[in-house]
């Protein structure tokens, strides 16, 4: 199950007083239920630069994606399950499990698949990762960076995925903004 995450938007009154207008968990999530520990939560998202800050809607309010929208960012949580709790399947079920979880979230061009490690993908973006909890290495092409909570990951445009070596779930936080393609 993917942790709740508390969201305190704000906003601005008829009179242009800042006030609240939502508090509460995000519900823009994807989780597929079969892997328990693995998803998305999205809390906010940008469709340019500068932003809009006018409106009370919900700009996270639509389909779930890996990547920002074009000129947009996403800002969102997700977890990592730990690689342990794969041990049971096969190199071809966890290739076929992670070209599906890539569909669903609409990347399938960003998922490299003749990478032999599992995950592996490359987005258009600038993307700036804190690990909040948990054991995760970054996993490059000729590269496995361990990190520790609080670590950050200035991530730009590279092939790269996420290996969880703990016991539990990682919770990592993550902005991604849209960029030039490299």
């Amino acid at each position: 199950m993917l942790r709740p995450v508390r969201r305190i938007v704000t906003g601005h009154d008829d009179k242009g007083k800042s006030i609240v207008i939502h508090d509460g968990p995000s519900p823009h999530t994807l989780e597929n239920p079969t892997q328990q520990g693995r998803g998305l939560t999205d809390l906010w998202r940008t469709d340019g630069t500068p932003a809009d800050n006018n409106g009370d809607g919900d700009a996270a309010d639509r389909q779930v994606t890996l990547a920002p929208p074009s000129l947009g960012s996403v800002f969102r949580y997700f977890q990592i399950r730990p690689a342990a709790w794969d041990a049971a399947i096969t190199a071809e079920e966890r290739a076929q499990r992670d070209a599906e979880n890539f569909a669903t979230m609409g990347a399938t061009g960003a998922h490299d698949q003749a990478s032999a490690q599992p995950g592996m993908h490359k987005t258009d973006t600038v993307d700036y990762i804190i690990l909040l909890s948990g054991k995760v290495s970054l996993i490059l092409d000729d590269d496995e960076v361990e990190m520790e909570p609080m670590d950050v990951v200035v991530q730009r445009g590279t092939n790269h995925a996420w290996v969880n070596h703990g016991e539990e779930p990682a919770v990592l936080a993550g902005i991604l903004i849209d960029a030039e393609p490299v």
